[in-house]
């Protein structure tokens, strides 16, 4: 016989079976913890109900920055520059036409698909590699002890910074193409730690140890933000505290900036650029002492432009306007890290926490350095500091970074329903740019 055929239900019956609801997020019982998971909550803006805000806020704080440096770069420099060039803007005009160039450029990279940018990370490292070499031809010259110049015509530019902006890019195309043989060490590290290793050294050769800190910092970060063992990170930290110190020990001038930061006074006159950097902040309170007011700036401070320009801001602006230029940086991680988060592209994650590794980094050891949170190691402030080619090649990390931010990313698996993907991605599942600029519907 055959056996009878259970019936199903009826809906509404006491014995209908009910969908199973989706388990209820975990909230932290914590006032704080609730705190603290709602501020992450915005930041991450994984549901993106701020719109298109992350390409705005990295726009915005770009801009702001840039302004201010500007700005900051005329109040600094007049003394020196009338000195020496005869005019108070001659340096303010030479690094407004950096900038106008970088914003230019800016805007270009910003409007370029994802693929295109693939396409540039070749070019971008061969061109470092050969600028980098060039410091050792007749091309190359010293600035205070440093041969990481390059004098083109009526031009000056310092190979590094692009080779800054080339890992950025090179790095994270090799590693996303790998995909999960990263997890194999001999796929981890070739070919990517060969050509950083190079670059490396060819700046170590120049007797550069701020930037080549800088570079290994990035080299780690794209490898983290890629995925690669743990394990490994232990060792590379190993290697670059090692080869920290080597440079230091073999530099007379670098140990007495160590030393003197230490505490130690025996070497006369190497620390004094920070003590008046120090001076300076203290000298301008709360409020500053006004826009050009600054009395360091009066070669009490050597090159005040330079690397020391947050002490500037900090003596005419006082402590307010140190404080807004951290809040601006801070505006500019927390868009970057939104761009992170929102996108599964690994070329395009990877790219971006490269790039805020290199900013936000760079960031933090001048104004360490100025605030004397750690010695003096010549490190300029992005966007701020005097500098041609440093503002050219970080606005130019800033345009790939809206570009990212303009572009549609690919669904997340497990994620949402066909509407949420025929939103935000194209018919074959890839990054489709938005050439008609952010809409504010679901973009980044």
């Amino acid at each position: 016989m055959t056996p009878p055929r259970p019936q199903a239900p009826r809906a509404g019956s006491a014995t209908a079976v009910r969908p199973a609801s989706p388990p209820a997020p975990h909230v932290p019982r914590s006032t704080l913890l609730r705190l603290i998971a709602g501020v992450w909550a915005r930041i991450e803006d994984r549901d993106q109900r701020s719109g298109n805000s992350s390409y705005y806020l990295i726009l915005g704080s770009t801009i702001a920055l840039t302004a201010v440096g500007l700005l900051m770069v005329l109040s600094s420099s007049a003394v020196e520059a009338i000195a020496e060039e005869g005019s108070s803007y001659a340096l303010f005009l030479k690094q407004g036409m950096f900038g106008v160039a970088g914003l230019a450029l800016m805007f270009i990279l910003s409007r370029l698909p994802v693929r295109t940018i693939k396409l540039l990370a070749w070019p971008a490292v061969g061109v470092a590699v050969l600028l980098l070499i060039a410091i050792f031809t007749p091309l190359g010259y010293e600035v205070n002890g440093n041969r990481s110049w390059l004098r083109l015509g009526g031009l000056t530019a310092q190979p590094s910074e692009a080779a800054k902006f080339a890992l950025c890019l090179w790095m994270p195309l090799i590693l996303a193409r790998k995909g999960p043989l990263l997890r194999q060490v001999r796929h981890a590290l070739i070919p990517v730690l060969p050509v950083a290793g190079m670059i490396i050294v060819l700046v170590v050769l120049q007797h550069d140890l701020g930037t080549s800190l800088l570079l290994t910092l990035i080299v780690i970060a794209t490898l983290f933000f890629a995925g690669v063992p743990k394990r490994l990170f232990l060792v590379a930290g190993v290697l670059a505290a090692a080869g920290a110190v080597v440079m230091a020990l073999g530099s007379g001038n670098r140990m007495c900036r160590i030393t003197g930061w230490l505490g130690d006074g025996q070497c006369v006159g190497i620390n004094d650029q920070a003590n008046a950097g120090l001076g300076a902040l203290a000298s301008g309170g709360w409020w500053g002492l006004g826009l050009g007011q600054s009395r360091q700036k009066w070669f009490y401070i050597p090159e005040a432009h330079n690397d020391f320009i947050f002490s500037i801001i900090g003596e005419e602006l006082g402590l307010v306007g140190t404080i807004v230029v951290l809040c601006l940086f801070g505006i500019l991680a927390i868009a970057i890290l939104r761009v992170i988060m929102r996108h599964t592209d690994p070329f395009v994650r990877i790219t971006s926490g490269a790039i805020l590794t290199w900013i936000l980094g760079q960031a933090f050891v001048n104004i360490a350095m100025v605030t004397g949170l750690l010695p003096v190691i010549g490190v300029p402030l992005p966007f701020i500091s005097y500098g041609g080619s440093s503002l050219l090649v970080v606005l130019c990390g800033i345009g790939v970074v809206l570009s990212f931010a303009r572009a549609r990313p690919t669904p997340r698996r497990g994620t949402g329903g066909a509407s949420r993907v025929s939103l935000l991605t194209g018919r074959d599942g890839r990054f489709e740019p938005d050439l008609a600029g952010p809409s504010g519907r679901g973009r980044g």
